[in-house]
């Protein structure tokens, strides 16, 4: 024939249920199975393969299964209290951010990330920390937080993993097409679509802004690929963590600045401005600038309103982790900025330069610390580590003070949790458990649980898990061109009643993914054990331009199809939220090796925690608190070593043994029924200690009061009046710092001697403060033991009196509340009521 034309058909969607489309736009029904259901149950096969998003299901579902199940009454009771459901969940009665925190009604909260991981429908993620910022913005809107997320809406994605037939990494690239998955152009007020325009090294490059609603809280992200660009500028936003460092500049100042231009093309005027991780820095200049261009303020002046409603999360523990610009490149992309915000270029590179082996660089970790009160890290450990790596912007400081906090990590517990166990938790958690799900008396209900029924929902999880592995071995052996007898092999791969490890994650060196086969007999007599035998999986992407992490994988891949390690290890390609699922829901053991301290927090093993599986890890990140000694099981010890290859074979070695002689013997322990009572045991320590205190709804209370509410408070105050008091802040810290260089100090006390606990010491100090006056400053006592381990303790000093030269004296106690060998030390430190912390200034002087 001769074809005319080409039409695409839509199916009509019943008026019975109609409004299929409303629930496909708002990604709630993300984290709601019987949601989820609705699309599945129409045509399961079109559900899977189409990474389930319901936008491009609801396009490509035959007319005939949608008047069907307009017809089925079963189908349509589901779907009447599927949007019951979802219209109470949108239009709460209170929330409990309102419930606590009324006064802040009106206020907002504009949260930063350089990635969103919300669903595999929208592959805009690459691992941890998008998974982590979609977790984050679900439980806002679960807890009814007047959130706004701001990212990138990348237009290809991250990459599509494929493993060739000698185990290297491919990657591959598709166009996601914004009309098939849950966006919506973000309009303004007048109903126009919001396009924002940015200066990129003397060029325009604008960004289209798109919404997703998560909940209750709008996400806009951020899309080059507009015709007012140059074709190279279009693809500015087309890849995740892609190209060079003109391209990551050039995508961090569409982040921060033209993040903050979007936001005000859309009419906010948040009080609390949240950059999760480095990438957003930008943010605080486009801030100072407004302020500078807008509101007649100085650089110094527009910095406090900015630092008063600016928080901080720092995620790399390894420095090379973050981001860092030469000065050459600051000049080719900002020469014609520093001038808006009223400071010369040497002020400008000085703000936030950061010295290198290689010279001196323009750092975004630097420049967030800066621009924000309140800095933290996600989880105990790399709080610590964090301040010891910062601490050089803090001299003088103990690296116990220095004003980097932390905040552990969580999980958005529906998202992940097991489908199995969800009407165990209704039956003996209590039906109002999604409410209570960080109170942790809550979660001591796990131990109500029969034995024979939880045993059975684990089961049920590793079932579900094997038929997709056997789904996923079945398409790649085709695509790999094996024959119908291999194909029909598969299905024997998978045994209930086997013991099954997971690993998967990012594949960077340091998380150590080969480190379990470094002693390839051992590892292979633990499983070709015909009576106790083990299978363990891996998945994970290595960054396409990460050799080494390829290099792993490859090895793994290899290991993977030696006869003697056949069908016992095995590589899952292309990991995604979706296979990440069907992991911390399946196996019975979840693997993680970093070389510590180098992993943040890590949430993967939160994730199998909550649904039962036992962690096997090193005590780093997360699971250095997590860890109890009856929830799962430590590899290796909490200490230093002299090298990387000495540390690595204690672990190997640590990680062997507990395999051995603990891990597969608890498992196997099974009693007359076939269920490990030991096993469970273990499980319910897990779930139950992991269940509360890990969770994304106790992380986001966290942030609300230790953060945002003092932030919104603080904005509040600042900007109050014409922003007087951060004139009169911004004024008296220029005098402190006049000052400062003069200030003198000395201390009496005891140089060495001997106490009992609690015997006081007296100690005196005498003090010049040049200009400035008592109530400026604090002078104290610090003391600790000698390794400053378990930090320092700070004792104010009383003033008691002049000298004739028109000082000050100062007298204290010093009364050791522990035994040991302890230091101490008198210092003076500036202090204002509208500091957040007396370290805020980076100002010291030691007697």
């Amino acid at each position: 024939m001769n074809i005319l034309g080409t039409l695409s058909v839509f199916p009509h969607i019943p008026e019975r249920i109609q409004r299929l489309h409303e629930l496909a736009d708002n990604l709630w029904w993300s984290w709601n199975p019987d949601a989820q259901a609705l699309y599945a149950t129409l045509n399961v096969s079109l559900w899977d393969s189409l990474a389930h998003n319901p936008v491009k299901f609801l396009r490509e579902v035959s007319q005939k299964s949608l008047n069907q199940a307009a017809g089925d009454e079963n189908y349509t009771a589901l779907y009447d209290r599927v949007m019951a459901a979802f219209d109470a969940y949108m239009h709460p009665d209170a929330t409990w951010f309102d419930q606590t925190y009324p006064e802040l009604k009106g206020k907002s909260i504009a949260y930063f990330s350089a990635e969103f991981g919300l669903h595999e429908a929208l592959p805009i993620y690459s691992g941890g920390l998008g998974v982590l910022s979609g977790d984050h913005c679900k439980a806002a809107s679960d807890l009814g937080l007047p959130f706004i997320g701001v990212g990138f809406l990348y237009s290809g994605g991250y990459f599509t993993q494929r493993i060739t037939g000698d185990g290297r990494q491919d990657a591959f690239y598709s166009k996601i097409k914004f009309d098939e998955v849950p966006t919506t152009a973000a309009r303004n007020s007048n109903g126009e679509e919001v396009i924002v325009k940015v200066d990129l090294s003397g060029r325009a490059v604008y960004a289209k802004i798109w919404k997703v609603q998560v909940g209750r809280i709008p996400l806009f992200l951020m899309d080059t690929d507009v015709p007012l660009n140059d074709p190279q500028d279009r693809e500015l936003s087309a890849r995740l963590y892609g190209g060079d460092n003109e391209i990551r500049i050039s995508q961090e100042i569409v982040l921060g600045i033209g993040g903050v231009r979007a936001i005000r093309a859309l009419g906010y005027d948040p009080a609390v401005w949240h950059m999760n991780e480095g990438h957003a820095a930008f943010l605080g200049l486009e801030r100072i600038r407004e302020l500078v261009q807008n509101q007649g303020l100085t650089f110094q002046q527009a910095l406090e309103v900015t630092r008063a409603s600016c928080v901080f999360t720092t995620h790399t523990p390894v420095p090379a982790g973050h981001d860092a610009f030469g000065f050459d490149m600051m000049d080719k992309y900002f020469g014609h900025y520093w001038g808006q915000l009223g400071i010369n270029r040497e002020a400008f590179l000085q703000f936030a330069r950061q010295d290198q082996p290689w010279g001196a660089t323009f750092s975004m970790t630097v420049l967030a610390l800066r621009c924000s009160g309140q800095a933290n890290g996600v989880s105990k450990l790399h709080g610590e580590v964090s301040r010891e790596m910062w601490t050089w912007l803090w001299p003088g400081t103990p690296a116990a003070e220095v004003p980097i906090g932390h905040i552990t990590n969580g999980v958005h517990t529906e998202t992940w949790l097991s489908p199995a166990l969800c009407p165990l938790f209704d039956k003996y958690l209590g039906t109002d458990w999604r409410m209570r799900i960080d109170d942790p008396t809550l979660w001591q209900g796990v131990y109500n649980i029969p034995d024979e029924e939880l045993w059975s929902a684990l089961q049920e999880g590793k079932e579900r898990l094997f038929r997709f592995m056997e789904a996923r071995a079945t398409n790649r052996a085709y695509r790999m061109g094996e024959g119908p007898a291999r194909l029909k092999q598969i299905a024997t791969f998978f045994s209930p009643n086997t013991l099954v490890i997971g690993f998967a994650r990012r594949f960077a060196t340091y998380k150590r993914a080969t480190m379990i086969f470094s002693d390839v007999e051992r590892i292979k007599r633990l499983v070709s054990n015909r009576e106790r035998p083990v299978m363990i999986l891996f998945s994970g992407k290595a960054h396409p331009a990460d050799e080494p992490g390829k290099e792993f994988i490859r090895q793994i891949c290899q290991i993977a199809q030696h006869p003697d390690f056949e069908h016992k290890v095995m590589f899952i390609e292309d990991y995604d939220m979706n296979i990440g699922r069907y992991l911390v829901q399946g196996v019975d053991v979840w693997l993680n090796n970093p070389r510590r301290p180098r992993e943040a927090s890590g949430t993967s093993g939160q994730k199998a925690a909550l649904n039962g599986c036992p962690n096997l890890s090193v005590l780093d990140g997360w699971w250095a608190e997590g860890y109890d000694g009856r929830n799962g099981w430590s590899i290796g010890e909490e200490r230093m070593y002299k090298d990387e290859a000495t540390q690595d074979a204690a672990d190997a070695l640590s990680l062997y043994t507990t395999l051995e002689d603990e891990v597969v013997p608890a498992y196997y322990q099974r009693d007359d029924d076939g269920i490990s009572r030991r096993w469970l045991n273990i499980t319910r320590a897990s779930m139950s200690s992991a269940g509360w205190l890990f969770s994304m709804a106790r992380m986001i209370k966290e942030y609300t009061t230790d953060m945002y509410v003092p932030a919104a408070r603080h904005d509040a105050v600042m900007s109050a009046n014409g922003y007087a008091r951060a004139r009169e802040v911004a004024e008296w810290k220029h005098r402190v710092q006049f000052h400062w260089p003069q200030m003198f100090i000395e201390a009496s006390g005891p140089r060495d001697g001997q106490l009992t606990v609690g015997e006081p010491v007296e100690i005196n100090a005498t003090v010049r403060l040049s200009g400035l006056t008592p109530s400026e400053v604090a002078v104290e006592i610090v003391h600790g033991f000698q390794d400053g381990a378990a930090g320092f303790t700070d004792e104010p000093m009383q003033l008691v009196g002049r000298t004739d030269d028109g000082g000050y004296l100062y007298r204290g106690l010093l009364a050791p509340a522990a035994s040991g060998q302890i230091i101490y030390g008198v210092r003076i430190v500036p202090v204002h009521p509208d500091l957040f912390n007396k370290h805020e200034m980076a100002l010291v002087r030691w007697a």
